[in-house]
């Protein structure tokens, strides 16, 4: 890697995971005092209210991943002409599509109580909660604009500068709010309006950093297509991924009750808290992957491949380790020991298919990057109808556990035979020399962690956060030695083994033109 896009790549990251290290220290201990506060049945209804209009989402369509692609291949050609069109037809339909959510929202808002068996003390506050998390979801439409091209310019530390304000100061008036006696309400407005406000900081900083001409004079028929085009196959994968991690609290709030969905939350939120740091290095990944593809270089896109899965892979694999071998203690200094016997089989159900999806974060990037993302979002989209399936067969008899194992299922199914193969294919790579290049040293590396975590367990078991830290201190020590012998040594960046001839060639004529092109000048 060029040592500018180390640097980039390291400013852009090192901004995600300080803004994501924030939300979780947040969430981690604010999650049990919102618990504890509101109850099971209130919190449970919370997860479910903002499950439902997660499939907001769905309006997205796909635009946000073209403003990135189109915004990072635009501003790499400097034709800022295109710009101002893609981002005055994107905001145009956002408009519009927030404009319906409202009208959906204001429908949906009479009739919430009556679909989910939520308890008569609550129905009046389901109503009112939907109302004002529908509300804002649709108005963080066209505001989520600016984050999108803040994405493609590669400056995820403007994004996360807004991120981090906006997580410390919700933190703040929720506790402010639940200490002075106020209840669910208040503390979801505090909660929805914080993204809505991000959005617009976002809006100043881009009109800050573009020459941007935001009209309905440059709403364009072409751009309107263009987004389309490539948003048709992202709206797949959209759809499928509300249909793999968005349906849960549904069904169980269907079939069970609110109090279950907030012990399947426990679990689900470990592995999700997993996610979001793995998504902070591979969000990066997509703009890179659009430069390359836009400049022919294959061997670039083999190299963000097959280094950022090993990236993605070291990252994902200590917490599995750790979520796996001290998972109950996590979960008892977290809420409390009562929920280990629930949500810990949930976790673990959850967390070993996303982790083998998650190891491979960088595959699903790459093909956004290069347009090439319509068959993953056609086998993506039956994996969610097959989990959606699975899971109404199964929760009905083995409760919130047969709702994960029918959501992990399908989810392994799709990273281990599907995945690998079809980006080898795309790429053409090997597929031996890909799994040996990009998962052996975070193998390597989480053996000693793995052998580590056992023996500390064996000495004493962790019931506190104090206890807790001691043994996440000494495999954190024993992983780090490791991972910083691989830096040392480059062997995280190194990639062998992924030119061809064809390749070889084509960087070598690239080089001599760009050598005659200099000495022209």
């Amino acid at each position: 890697m060029k040592k500018l896009d180390k640097v980039a790549l390291f400013k852009n990251v090192g901004s995600s995971w300080f803004a994501l290290g924030v939300n979780i220290v947040v969430g981690i201990l604010l999650s049990p005092y919102i618990l504890h506060h509101l109850g099971d049945d209130a919190f449970g209804l919370w997860v479910l209210i903002f499950s439902i209009t997660g499939y907001y989402g769905l309006f997205d369509l796909g635009i946000r991943s073209s403003i990135v692609r189109y915004v990072a291949t635009y501003s790499a050609t400097r034709d800022h002409e295109e710009l101002n069109r893609l981002l005055s037809t994107a905001l145009v339909s956002y408009s519009g599509i927030g404009a319906v959510a409202i009208l959906i929202t204001l429908a949906g808002s009479y009739y919430v109580d009556s679909i989910f068996r939520v308890s008569p003390d609550f129905q009046h506050n389901a109503r009112l909660l939907f109302l004002i998390v529908g509300s804002a979801v649709a108005l963080g439409f066209p505001v989520g604009v600016f984050g999108g091209v803040l994405e493609g310019l590669q400056r995820f530390y403007l994004l996360n500068f807004t991120s981090v304000s906006a997580t410390l100061l919700r933190a703040f008036l929720i506790v402010l709010a639940l200490h002075r006696g106020y209840g669910l309400l208040t503390v979801a407005l505090v909660t929805v309006c914080m993204p809505v406000i991000s959005g617009l900081v976002n809006a100043i900083v881009v009109f800050g950093i573009l020459p941007l001409r935001i009209s309905l004079t440059h709403v364009h028929r072409d751009s309107l297509r263009r987004i389309a085009t490539y948003s048709s196959s992202t709206f797949i994968i959209i759809v499928a991924v509300r249909l793999r991690f968005k349906t849960d609290a549904m069904i169980i709030g269907k079939f069970l009750s609110a109090a279950a969905i907030t012990y399947f939350t426990i679990g689900s939120r470990l592995v999700d808290y997993a996610d979001e740091v793995v998504s902070g290095l591979a969000q990066v990944f997509v703009p890179m992957s659009s430069k390359s593809d836009a400049t022919g270089d294959l061997a670039g896109l083999r190299r963000i491949f097959v280094a950022g899965n090993r990236a993605c892979a070291l990252i994902i694999f200590p917490m599995a380790a750790i979520l796996i071998i001290l998972g109950k203690s996590v979960i008892e200094a977290w809420v409390g020991r009562r929920y280990i016997a629930t949500s810990y089989p949930v976790m673990l159900v959850l967390l070993i298919p996303t982790t083998l999806m998650l190891a491979q974060s960088a595959s699903g990037r790459v093909l956004f990057g290069m347009a090439k993302h319509k068959t993953l979002a056609i086998v993506t989209l039956l994996e969610g109808g097959a989990n959606v399936f699975l899971s109404i067969l199964l929760v009905r008899r083995f409760g919130i556990l047969g709702d994960a194992v029918g959501t992990g299922i399908p989810l392994a199914c799709t990273t281990l035979f599907f995945l690998p193969r079809h980006l080898c294919h795309v790429l053409k790579l090997r597929l031996g020399l890909y799994l040996r290049e990009a998962f052996f040293l975070p193998l390597m590396l989480c053996a000693p962690l793995v052998a580590v975590l056992l023996l500390v367990r064996h000495w004493f078991v962790a019931h506190n956060y104090l206890q807790l830290a001691i043994q996440l201190l000494i495999g954190s020590v024993v992983y780090g030695v490791g991972l910083l012998w691989a830096i040392w040594t480059r062997k995280v960046w190194q990639v062998e083994g992924i030119h061809d001839e064809d390749t070889a060639n084509k960087v070598a004529v690239d080089l001599i033109e760009t050598y005659q092109h200099e000495e022209e000048f």
